[in-house]
């Protein structure tokens, strides 16, 4: 089934417990902290449900039935070019401001899927399960968000001696049914909008952690589940001329907290094993495959960025300026690495059994570059402005008196716009930029992967070191110390 962005804001009215301010939220696709977005990722379904997008959007399962391409576990390059496609043009509708959107989470099962062999070792029973949640949430066309973080308490302690026993969601019982689970996860990033809930822990775990050692998932109006949200960006900005990121692609973030809430056999992947819940990321290619997408979505993100770029020194009339050309020249190589770092992850490729996936390496390099370019780009593009994007007008309101009207027209001067262009230019430019929902995202593309030292962990250990030394080793053997000093003695 491929949904439409009806049947999707539809299946959100399902009784789930949102907390916001103190109170719950009793219709999430109605609250004005929420509607904004929800109406977004309608507009997601909607493109790929769309006749005319079938074949960019969508491919044949086993069955016989379309589903859409972020569930398509790739068999060739080929393939992973024209998913590319896919999840550039779904991406593209927010710019690459909806960091969990529902291609990313899919990427992870998908992933996970490739590699269910690795959960057949471990135990076939829950291999089985995944294998049939897999082929579920793709055949329901599900919007999945994960909580895979631990809170953040004592971090120089395990799980199992923070103060609290069920800080960090742990089994609290099993019985023929399932699991009884109890405690807290983060960062539900898209939980709000999402269907599903995948709960486990990218984290290391220690000796002792064992009943933290989870993997499932559940629907997210499942009983008992709390959902608390942050404060909401959207309900902050409610017009969209005067921030028109922030009023329709906050995404949100949210802890949940499990109540005591039961999950059947039947959606439990892992159960205890500390080493299982590594090897479910890294043993099989999830891991980089939901980052691969990460990439994909960023490669789109800086592009718009780089156009805030150039429309800035438009506006300015600072394109002729060598030092402005420059500053962009530099961002242009910089997001040029990126579109070439997602190329060479195809490229690179190799084959998981049946399945083609990314290059693990070429994946962890983008990561640990890009976390430490996404906010040198928000520098330059501040640099480019100057006061250009907090020079402006109070509100939308201010166009509705005349008199202020006036002397906007008056002030907001420039030689490629009207006053009325060039102040929704910088409101969208801001809020891009400076905005608290730009620091948000600020944040998120530094810390999404995890911390520095995680991703330049993953470098370091994916990296061809034997290859490396071996052309030290091989330089080294093409001279000897003995034989040299044997030729001088001859002189």
């Amino acid at each position: 089934m491929v949904k439409d962005g009806r049947q999707h804001i539809e299946s959100l009215r399902d009784g789930r417990e949102v907390y916001l301010n103190g109170k719950r939220v009793e219709d999430v696709t109605t609250h004005p902290a929420f509607k904004n977005v929800v109406a977004s990722v309608g507009r997601l379904f909607d493109f790929h449900s769309a006749p005319e997008n079938q074949e960019l959007m969508t491919f044949e399962t086993e069955t016989g039935v379309r589903a859409n391409k972020i569930w398509q576990l790739t068999k060739s390059y080929d393939e992973m070019r024209e998913r590319r496609k896919a999840l550039e043009a779904w991406t593209e509708l927010h710019a690459g401001f909806m960091g969990r959107a529902p291609d990313h989470v899919a990427s992870c099962i998908s992933g996970m899927a490739m590699g269910v062999e690795v959960f057949e070792a471990y135990d076939p029973k829950r291999a089985k399960a995944l294998a049939d949640y897999y082929r579920y949430a793709r055949d329901n066309d599900l919007y999945l968000t994960y909580v895979i973080i631990n809170p953040q308490a004592d971090r120089s302690k395990a799980a199992n001696a923070q103060k609290d026993e069920f800080l960090t969601t742990a089994v609290v019982e099993r019985d023929e049914e399932g699991i009884t689970v109890r405690g807290a996860k983060m960062l539900a990033t898209g939980g709000i909008m999402a269907n599903e809930v995948f709960v486990s822990c990218i984290q290391p775990l220690q000796p002792g952690d064992e009943k933290y050692a989870l993997s499932f998932a559940v629907p997210m109006n499942a009983k008992g589940l709390k959902i608390l949200s942050r404060k909401s960006y959207e309900e902050a900005a409610p017009s969209t001329f005067d921030n028109p990121l922030a009023s329709r692609f906050d995404e949100n973030d949210a802890v949940l907290y499990f109540d005591d809430v039961k999950v059947p056999w039947d959606r439990v992947f892992v159960d205890g094993s500390i080493e299982m819940c590594q090897k479910q990321f890294h043993a099989t290619p999830a891991h980089v495959y939901q980052n691969y997408q990460a990439m994909i979505r960023l490669s789109v993100k800086l592009k718009f960025l780089l156009g805030i770029a150039y429309r800035t020194a438009e506006t300015n009339g600072t394109t002729v300026f060598p030092q402005v050309k420059e500053m962009l020249g530099q961002l242009a190589a910089e997001a040029g690495m990126v579109d070439a770092f997602v190329a060479a992850m195809e490229a690179k490729g190799r084959y998981h059994g049946d399945y083609y996936v990314p290059d693990r390496h070429t994946l962890y390099a983008a990561q640990t570059l890009t976390q430490q370019l996404y906010s040198k780009v928000l520098n330059t593009l501040r640099e480019l402005a100057g006061g250009g994007m907090i020079m402006l007008p109070s509100s939308i309101d201010d166009f509705t008196n005349p008199e202020l009207a006036a002397l906007i027209e008056k002030t907001q001067q420039s030689p490629a716009a009207s006053a009325q262009d060039k102040v929704k230019f910088y409101k969208l430019a801001w809020d891009a930029v400076g905005s608290e929902f730009a620091s948000r995202h600020n944040q998120y593309e530094m810390f999404y992967a995890g911390a520095t030292f995680v991703t330049k962990g993953h470098s370091f250990r994916t990296y061809d070191w034997k290859g490396a030394t071996g052309l030290v080793d091989r330089m080294l053997d093409s001279y000897d110390l003995n034989e040299e000093l044997a030729a001088r003695s001859k002189k």
